[in-house]
């Protein structure tokens, strides 16, 4: 088994769960932000680490799963302090993307996004504040959710920016997606058939060319499971004011969580995030409470967007994968067209469902739907209607496994 999907301070034996229950049987690996108890929890930071007790009980999360009967096997590589949406570690290496060779898996759920596409287990539990489930789920060729905002327990896992935080998880198969919802989910749920199905045009103009094409394709190929898609603008003033005001929440809070052991441990921090610590440091209250207006105004709007019943489709990600030899500016670029993506369902506090729709250039693409708030149902049942449709290959590409 490819070890850089896990931690060095791994688990020494895997937690086995209760033999019978809706998981039993499935094995899972968990991002190294949750407590298992007698391990520690690092963050992806190894000076965190060191700092830290072993934990005493299991996070919320992992106590479901493990009393629902599924075995842990492992903890698995992020993002340093969950920052950023590319999926390397400076410490522990990047997770390596065995379905797009010598391109990164995506972050900041990297291990766990890439463990899964190696299928080294049945589903994996990760988290989503900017697109940490989202992002990974579409490059490795996943079925992945962020869940309506508050539906999963985060008690005993670390925070990073609470008012966008959430955890997710990953599977191959949309059944065992929609079985791992069935145990985490908790909160009101909002059944509703899906009979409308708006197109978020711009959003489709922020991804390349072959892959909104792709998207376009799949919706064209599942159009007897869905509604007709109506184009709409979702965001009539474009994104990037919904993107900074949401990179300034997050920076603020993100701070809040971490700066006191930064300041104090004077941690080493790889690139990237060290310069988003250093932009995070400075943010002020006041910034913080302007932009959190914007906040306000831009969920108000996208909920606009999808009643109960409607669901809205765009790219997960703007492209592919990129190759891992990128550089620092290229990469910082990939992450501003990302977050005008990945912002909408993170400032709405809505569920969002990566599919695996096929491949570009022999590399997996994802297409989204985000739904309403205690929708997270209902978009399950939705990828399990349309699995069947999955598997295009866009226009000109090499086919390979999605």
């Amino acid at each position: 088994m490819n070890s850089s999907f896990f931690v060095p301070h791994d688990l020494a034996a895997p937690v086995v769960g209760d033999p019978s229950g809706p998981l039993a049987g499935l094995s899972a690996v968990v991002k190294d932000m949750y407590d298992i108890a007698g391990s520690r929890t690092g963050g992806g930071n190894p000076d965190w680490l060191a700092a830290q007790a072993p934990a005493r009980v299991h996070a919320a999360a992992v106590e479901k799963i493990l009393a629902a009967g599924a075995t842990i096997t492992g903890k698995t590589v992020c993002d340093e302090f969950f920052y950023s949406v590319a999926g390397a570690n400076a410490h522990y290496g990047t997770p390596v993307n065995l379905r797009a060779p010598g391109r990164i898996p995506g972050g900041s759920s990297s291990g766990s996004a890439a463990a899964l596409a190696a299928d080294a287990c049945d589903f994996a539990l990760g988290s989503d504040t900017g697109g940490s489930v989202r992002v990974p789920a579409a490059f490795c060729g996943l079925y992945g959710l962020r869940p309506t905002y508050g539906r999963v327990d985060l008690a005993g896992a670390m925070a990073m920016a609470p008012s966008f935080d959430v955890a997710g998880f990953f599977a191959n198969a949309p059944g065992i997606l929609r079985r791992v919802g069935s145990v985490l989910l908790e909160g009101e749920t909002r059944p509703a058939a899906i009979a409308h199905l708006n197109a978020a045009d711009d959003a489709f103009a922020q991804a390349d060319a072959p892959v909104a094409a792709l998207g376009r394709d799949f919706l064209a190929a599942a159009a007897r499971a869905l509604p007709k898609p109506q184009g709409r603008t979702a965001a009539p003033d474009g994104f990037d004011a919904w993107r900074e005001a949401f990179r300034i929440v997050q920076a603020f809070e993100t701070w809040a969580s971490f700066g006191d052991f930064i300041t104090r441990a004077r941690p080493a921090l790889g690139p990237g995030v060290k310069e988003r610590m250093g932009f995070a440091a400075t943010v002020t209250a006041a910034q913080a409470d302007a932009a959190r207006k914007i906040v306000a105004s831009a969920r108000a709007h996208i909920r606009t967007l999808v009643p109960p019943g409607t669901v809205m489709a765009l790219p997960t990600a703007p492209c592919i994968a990129p190759p891992l030899d990128q550089s620092g500016e290229e990469l910082e670029s990939f992450r501003v067209r990302v977050m005008r993506l990945t912002c909408m369902a993170g400032l709405a506090g809505l569920p969002q469902i990566n599919l695996p729709i096929g491949t570009v250039e022999g590399c997996p693409a994802g297409l989204s739907f985000i739904g309403w708030p205690g929708g997270d149902e209902a978009l399950l049942d939705l990828a399990c209607a349309l699995a069947r449709y999955c598997g295009l290959t866009a226009p000109g590409s090499r086919a390979t496994r999605a």
